[in-house]
């Protein structure tokens, strides 16, 4: 069994190390431009179009996250590089849906309970309380309802506040109300005052949080997005929080990372901004699920994650 390794900014040694370890006999190496030698398996975060192409005898493609967009849009502009008969498969929560289920609920809380006005009332030396919002009234829309989203949103429940839920295709949620396809889009978005967005990046979603979105929600309504940066028209979240119809916004992606800084977001008050790290690769865990699937392809058996293509997810 061959596998190529890659993955830019990681230390590949340490991959390499644990995914030996995992599969004993396999031969494993981490891919570098021109190997064209064969390969039964690639493990990759982000991989440039010429490692995966002219590989007839690749069997899958392990992507080393939940989210194979960038994958799925070398296709889309390189076509050929998956090869046709390798099967492309996605991370399975490992450990991510906690961390995506601690970040959104801090940022629930935050906006909640007000605790970004305190900040900014600490630093300006002043001592005021503040009205925090009514619970009832305060009701989250989460976009996408696959392993992160639904997690959320049952979490949030726990905590006795109004939730919604939107997904592609129908899903029924214990006490949270969901809405599915683009024909209920706007009731989902209708007077919700937060707006948490996991949706899988597709050509159908992306700018989907854009200006006609912003303009459904409750006057002052906040924004998170933890997916993926071209979900968002910067321009119109500017424009919505200039005119007060977004408060605030908490942002973990961004078209371009590292965000560069010239970007109006880095200077924009309430917009909080981390460096895509809302649900972090754990190695450990990653590798001993992708070592797990590709041991059990190798016998022959059917394993889960695969991704369709066409649909991007």
């Amino acid at each position: 069994m061959k596998i190529i390794f890659y993955e830019q900014h990681a230390d590949a040694s340490l991959w390499l190390r644990d995914l030996a370890l995992a599969l004993p006999g396999a031969d494993i190496r981490e891919w570098q431009p021109g190997d064209t030698a064969p390969a039964d398996y690639a493990v990759v975060w982000r991989p440039p179009p010429e490692m995966l192409a002219c590989r007839p005898d690749l069997k899958a493609v392990f992507n080393l996250g939940a989210g194979v967009d960038a994958i799925v849009e070398l296709e889309r502009t390189h076509p050929g590089t998956l090869p046709p008969n390798a099967l492309l498969v996605r991370l399975e929560d490992t450990g991510m849906s906690v961390q995506m289920v601690e970040y959104a609920t801090h940022a629930v809380l935050r906006y909640m309970r007000r605790f970004d006005e305190y900040d900014a009332l600490q630093r300006a030396h002043k001592w005021e309380k503040l009205v925090p919002h009514s619970r009832d009234e305060f009701t989250v829309g989460v976009l996408g309802l696959g392993v992160l989203g639904t997690k959320v949103v049952e979490r949030l429940t726990t905590l006795s506040i109004p939730v919604r839920g939107f997904s592609r295709t129908k899903k029924d949620i214990d006490g949270v109300r969901t809405f599915a396809g683009p024909e209920q889009f706007d009731a989902f978005l209708d007077g919700a005052k937060m707006l948490i967005n996991l949706l899988p990046h597709t050509p159908d979603t992306e700018g989907i949080l854009s200006r006609r979105a912003f303009e459904r929600l409750a006057p002052g309504a906040y924004l998170v997005n933890l997916a993926r940066g071209a979900h968002l028209v910067d321009e119109d979240l500017l424009h919505a929080m200039k005119s007060g119809q977004i408060a605030a916004a908490t942002l973990d992606v961004f078209h371009t990372e590292p965000l560069p800084e010239d970007h109006p977001f880095w200077r924009t008050p309430r917009i909080t901004l981390t460096p895509h790290i809302s649900a972090m690769t754990l190695r450990e865990e990653s590798v001993a699920q992708v070592a797990e699937k590709i041991a059990a392809h190798a016998r022959g058996e059917p394993i889960s994650g695969i991704v369709d293509v066409k649909l991007g997810y």
